[in-house]
């Protein structure tokens, strides 16, 4: 019991650290993307819903925008604590594999942008902790699902293909419907010409994981599978893997749509990963701490770079190609213009506008604003970070 408390207290101090960091992130390091800026003035769906009650709550600013997902990030992770109670023999084991979870690249991204991934990871590990706790389906969960996000049709195909091995034909024929209802409300996207797009799917995956860990997870899958440990987490991941990778065959890929349901396997491939160390003789786990040191330094990088990743605009020739640059410069750019009493925006820039306007700037004819240089501008504006360059406006006066 006193190890329990231990690494309970542990846990809670790791997640209130992060918590403190991502709080800070939002307010200071991010600024809305135009995806984002939809979201909240155009799009009328549960995310575009969830934000904009944030907003009223707590004004209109960048913290606001994003609590919500922090906040859905924290539940997340106390969810998968509470779901692997009983699935470590040493609750060492189960930090650690909560510890991995939390710092995956893909989910503490998620937790900052607005976006639907981290409510999908939320809304499954919440399910699956019903699961767990009573032993039995919640079909009004799954019923509630078919009304928050189009990518609840991979879940019902993973507890469809669930349902035929457990020989459970409620649920066979529940999940059926709701996979054919979602199909039906939300559709099936087909767009562009058949290419194979399974190396772009893999590298994502790769960064969403870290490299090494995304080959060793594929490779914990795999074993479970030949060794038909199947449980119902492995059909989830299993099923949107498998899935994402067949499609991408054909076509792009839309990983947010897959990596909620694939991340949700991490305690499968921790568990996998310390009992092959331990059944290992301390000569013979040589290649396994190699290993381990490879993969938490990477994994460590990749949270750093998630987290403190402006500086990389010193080594991009072309700052268009880092990896956040859509959620830079504009909060910046909107400051600007406020110090020069700047307002009543026009520009052929559509989404620069619908930016700028989630900062109190708003569209009209007073000035004309472009990213672009013409003939005659009278002003011209330039965001730098470190000195460099990262984005540059023009404008000219109206009225």
């Amino acid at each position: 019991m006193i190890n329990t408390n231990k690494y309970s207290y542990y846990f809670y101090t790791i997640l209130t650290l992060l918590f403190c960091i991502l709080i800070f992130k939002a307010e200071t390091s991010l600024s809305i993307s135009y995806k984002e800026a939809l979201n909240v003035f155009v799009n009328t769906s549960v995310l575009s819903i969830i934000t904009n009650i944030s907003i009223y709550l707590f004004g209109q600013n960048d913290i606001a925008l994003r609590i919500p997902f922090i906040l859905f990030y924290v539940a997340s992770v106390i969810l998968m604590y509470k779901i692997t109670h009983n699935y470590f023999k040493y609750e060492k084991d189960r930090l650690i594999s909560i510890v991995v979870f939390m710092l995956l690249p893909g989910v503490l991204s998620a937790s900052l942008l607005v976006n639907s991934a981290i409510i999908v990871i939320f809304c499954t590990l919440l399910y699956l902790y019903y699961f767990e706790k009573y032993k039995k389906h919640s079909y009004f969960l799954l019923l509630l699902f078919l009304l928050i996000d189009n990518s609840f049709a991979i879940l019902y195909l993973a507890l469809f293909f669930y349902s035929i091995k457990e020989n459970d034909k409620k649920l066979l024929y529940f999940s059926l419907i709701l996979f054919f209802l979602s199909m039906f409300i939300y559709g099936f996207s087909t767009d562009g010409k058949p290419r194979g797009f399974l190396i772009d799917t893999v590298a994502i995956y790769a960064t969403i994981f870290s490299p090494i860990l995304f080959l060793y997870f594929i490779y914990t899958t795999y074993r479970a599978g030949i060794k038909k440990e199947h449980s119902l987490s492995w059909y989830i991941s299993m099923t949107a893997l498998f899935l994402s990778i067949f499609i991408s065959f054909r076509q792009r890929v839309y990983i947010e749509d897959f990596a909620p349901y694939v991340v949700i396997g991490v305690p499968l491939m921790i568990k996998t990963f310390l009992h092959s160390y331990r059944v290992r003789l301390k000569e013979f786990r040589k290649t396994y701490n190699i290993l381990s040191i490879l993969t938490v330094s990477m994994l460590l990088i990749n949270v750093i770079f998630t987290l403190v990743n402006k500086p990389l605009y010193l080594i991009l020739p072309n700052p268009t190609k880092h990896f956040v640059y859509q959620y830079h410069f504009i909060e910046e750019l909107s400051n600007e213009l406020k110090k020069k009493n700047i307002n009543g925006l026009n520009s052929f820039d559509k989404e620069l506008i619908l930016r700028l306007k989630f900062y109190g700037l708003q569209e009209g004819d007073n000035y004309f604003i472009s990213p672009k240089e013409f003939y005659n501008y009278d002003e011209k504006i330039s965001i730098k970070y470190y000195d460099k360059e990262l984005f540059t406006t023009y404008l000219k006066k109206l009225k």
